[in-house]
């Protein structure tokens, strides 16, 4: 069988070129049989290696091929993608698992492949619902004050959001807490204010924004959004948003927090 030099280009036997000591790699594909070009690490044709040196290797080689590049890149982005979910995945069947009683006996019954613990179908599952799933985690893990979980899972968080957008005032409420945990508190300000666009006495997101601004240290601000609060407080509850009923334990704390700062008392 006929082998080509990696470096020289010169024919050869063997694995090694006997003019420059470089690797030899056949001159056609192992997998697909397609000719290959002088130099090449990958057939152009099905991407499988040639076997003409190290890929990892950072020494002096052929150049890859400009159609084996793309192909890298768009798999790169693909993965890229693709992990999140995987981990995302892996978030949502611990947090179901952590959410089936193991006092209660559960006959054994025929799971579906995309189908995770209780007999939720991650499948069905939309984007919102995980970047919920893992808001929930986060916070709760803030309020423990279990910092590792917390550094673990918020990065992730912030990326499930931004593949949900776009939000609504909800949404953005949980990424304006976010990004204050993360340490952004101009990102923190700029979302809540956001979600105060379409709906300016929102209970949620007035809170959000002073929060937000008192981690930036302005204090008017901070000051405006929470009076803002307290005034449309009784309004807003009467409008019955779901997102207060899911928030109903948070909610009084807010408005405590609210009051607090407005009395000039210690937060």
């Amino acid at each position: 069988m006929s082998v080509h030099c990696t470096q020289c280009g010169a024919e050869g036997d063997g694995r090694f070129c006997a003019s420059c000591g470089a690797p030899l790699q056949r001159l056609t594909c192992r997998e697909c049989g397609k000719k290959l070009q002088p130099g090449s690490r990958f057939c152009t044709q099905c991407g499988t290696p040639t076997g003409g040196g190290s890929v990892r290797g950072s020494g002096a080689g052929a150049p890859i091929p400009a159609e084996v590049s793309k192909r890298a890149q768009a798999s790169v982005w693909w993965v890229s993608g693709g992990l999140l979910g995987v981990l995302i995945v892996v978030v949502l069947v611990s947090e179901l698992r952590s959410g089936t009683s193991s006092e209660t006996p559960v006959a054994p019954t025929a799971v579906p492949p995309a189908a995770g613990a209780a007999g939720v179908d991650l499948s069905t599952m939309t984007s919102r619902e995980a970047a919920d799933r893992l808001f929930n985690r986060v916070m709760s893990a803030a309020e423990r004050g279990d910092s590792t979980e917390v550094t673990l899972f918020l990065p992730m968080a912030l990326q499930a959001y931004d593949l949900a957008q776009p939000l609504d005032v909800d949404g953005l409420f949980h990424l304006s807490l976010l990004q204050r945990e993360a340490g952004q508190p101009e990102a923190a300000l700029a979302t809540a204010r956001e979600g105060l666009q379409g709906s300016p006495e929102h209970l949620l997101n007035l809170a959000a924004s002073a929060e937000a601004a008192r981690a930036l240290g302005d204090i008017e601000t901070a000051r405006e959004s929470y009076a803002a609060m307290i005034d449309a407080w009784d309004r807003e509850m009467a409008a019955g948003r779901p997102e207060y009923e899911e928030h109903s334990v948070l909610l009084p704390q807010l408005r405590d927090a609210g009051e607090r700062f407005l009395a000039g008392a210690a937060p």
